[in-house]
């Protein structure tokens, strides 16, 4: 299967940014509902017993640790080799390989859980269904996504550098919340709770979090 272009991008630029990412975007810079978001996530997770989880789009893995301080056995994937190098180096008590959500390296049915924390605003809409079946794919029946993502009003953003003053060349597609949504239960998903948070500044994007079950 030949692979998106975007993805080329994504990857590239995130191994120029991850140095300067993992020293400004520690998990502490999360904010409070985040964490709430995460710690929910787990306690649900844990109940059911469903299986192990997935941090896609892990990063530096700080978040994929936390997740795993709550109690869940999960491991992180990420498309930036040097994402993936630093995750390891921070928490080499966790699992964490290079992958790309479009086409995930696990089988199917595993999982009790998939966490995407902003990690998917880099995929072009008409990408999105193909990729949020992929999730579902991997989820065991009964399994969970906790799905976070920035927001906006059908914006495409073409930044040229990031992290300060890094070159990239990967885009930002800012859909509006109903859209995710439905683009979610599309993939066979059923979302069971929602939060969209507005920009703390005022004005600009916003953010959305999305419970969903398989």
């Amino acid at each position: 299967m030949t692979e998106p272009a975007f993805l080329a991008a994504v990857s590239s630029s995130y191994d120029t940014v991850a140095d300067t990412f993992a020293k400004r975007f520690p998990p502490s810079r999360l904010g409070p509902l985040g964490h709430a978001m995460l710690r929910a996530f787990a306690e649900v997770v844990l109940a059911e017993s469903n299986g192990p989880v997935v941090d896609v789009g892990c990063g530096p893995g700080g978040l994929t640790a936390e997740l795993a301080g709550h109690g869940l056995d999960v491991s992180g994937v990420d498309l930036s080799p040097r994402m993936v190098e630093l995750a390891r180096a921070a928490h080499p008590e966790l699992t964490f390989t290079v992958g790309s959500m479009t086409a995930l390296d696990l089988p199917t049915g595993g999982l009790g859980g998939v966490v995407a924390h902003f990690s998917t605003h880099h995929t072009p809409p008409e990408h999105l269904p193909a990729v949020f079946a992929e999730f579902r794919r991997v989820l065991a029946p009964g399994g969970h996504l906790l799905l976070g993502t920035h927001l906006g009003l059908d914006e495409h953003l073409r930044p040229t550098e990031a992290y300060g003053g890094h070159p990239v060349s990967y885009e930002a597609y800012l859909l509006p919340g109903e859209h995710i949504a439905a683009l979610v239960e599309g993939a066979g998903l059923t979302i069971t709770a929602r939060l969209d948070e507005p920009n703390p500044k005022g004005g600009g994007r916003s953010f959305g979090y999305f419970f969903a079950r398989n």
